[in-house]
């Protein structure tokens, strides 16, 4: 029996980002190469990845990933695919067969555009027609699901430990600006192919390394907006917070922050009167969307990424940057993989976001 301190604990899960400010092609065995030096932070039952700018020759679709487990599941959601949207380009994603990942579902990818006369006759507007097809297929096609939906970006995931997840899916072929990535060490929920991380919805993706103790709350809040949490995961309630956060009710990235991992009341006392009025606001208007518990999350969108802890940093986060790249981990030595000479190396206060845009700064 192994004595206490002779057996690792690694606070679970490994989360790794990198991010070119000026849009820079990043590729992809990048990223898988600092997941590596992370390994005892995972078990094997999940690892993935996201990418942005990754399909710059159908960079105004649409891009559905789509794991489907049979033909007939696949039969029925093309079915619908075909009637809410127009296919410019479908096909399986490309991967390599390994020994290392196995029972793996039929995954296929399909660019598209929502068919104008549909789009018209729903009264919404392109992302909530969007959103609304892909929560469809998600909860009520069996044997379907929807795994990535953003523009010129893609999720990659699987069951299996996150270097083997990059070989399987080849991500050495992908070039992007933007890519994040997890290991998963689940705790209270199954390894499965949807349930690995990243969790996406649109252009948002979210990697995390935590457990939220909120979660029912959250839940309970955001299904009242018409999302579904079906995936068995706490993770996936954190990117429907973020979209409805951030699309629906426009916030900024800033002010998102402030909800899900809101400032101590004692804290908010100690700002500005504006700054204290604000936040005040926030915690009162979206009380059930604090994020309670230990987290650190990676939100990878369009044209940016931001790293936030929870507020009482129960889990770890380095971010280091070098010129125009910036390199986010859970560890110091996935940043020290990427790049061994950093300009600037530091850890993020707990509840405050770093944030980094194309063509600017981390704030």
């Amino acid at each position: 029996m192994p004595k206490e301190g002779e057996v690792r604990i690694p606070a679970g899960c490994a989360i790794a980002g990198v991010f070119a400010k000026d849009g820079r092609n990043i590729n992809g065995e990048l990223i898988v190469r600092a997941m590596t030096t992370m390994h005892d932070r995972s078990n094997g039952l999940g690892g993935g990845f996201a990418g942005y700018g990754i399909y710059p020759q159908y960079k105004d679709l649409y891009a559905l990933h789509v794991f489907y487990d049979n033909m007939a599941a696949r039969g029925e959601c093309e079915k619908f695919i075909d009637e809410m949207f127009e296919i410019v380009n479908l096909s399986k994603i490309p991967i390599r067969k390994s020994p290392k990942i196995t029972d793996e579902p039929l995954i296929w990818r399909y660019f598209v555009t929502p068919h104008q006369n549909k789009l018209a006759d729903s009264q919404l507007d392109e992302k909530e027609y969007m959103v609304r097809s892909v929560i469809k297929i998600n909860t009520k096609f069996d044997g379907s699901y929807v795994f990535s939906c953003g523009k010129n970006m893609g999720v990659f995931k699987a069951v299996g430990f996150p270097e083997d997840v990059g070989e399987f899916y080849r991500l050495d072929e992908y070039d992007g600006y933007s890519w994040t990535a997890h290991g998963r060490y689940p705790t209270n929920t199954p390894g499965w192919w949807g349930g690995a991380h990243p969790f996406s919805m649109l252009d948002y993706s979210i990697v995390h390394n935590g457990e939220i103790s909120s979660y029912d709350a959250n839940r309970r809040f955001i299904e009242m907006f018409g999302y579904k949490c079906t995936l068995l995961t706490d993770t996936e309630v954190i990117t429907y917070i973020i979209d409805f956060l951030l699309r629906k009710e426009k916030l900024t990235l800033e002010e998102t922050a402030a909800v899900i991992a809101a400032p101590f009341w004692e804290t908010i006392e100690n700002k500005s009167p504006e700054s204290a009025a604000r936040c005040k606001y926030l915690r009162n208007v979206f009380s059930s969307l604090l994020i309670t518990g230990p987290f650190s999350i990676l939100l990878g969108f369009d044209g940016g990424m931001m790293a936030l802890n929870d507020r009482l940093k129960l889990r770890s986060m380095v971010v280091g940057e070098k010129g125009d790249m910036t390199y986010f981990a859970s560890e110091e030595c996935a940043i020290r993989m990427m790049e061994p000479e950093v300009d600037k190396l530091w850890s993020p206060r707990g509840g405050e976001p770093v944030i980094v845009r194309l063509n600017g700064g981390a704030e």
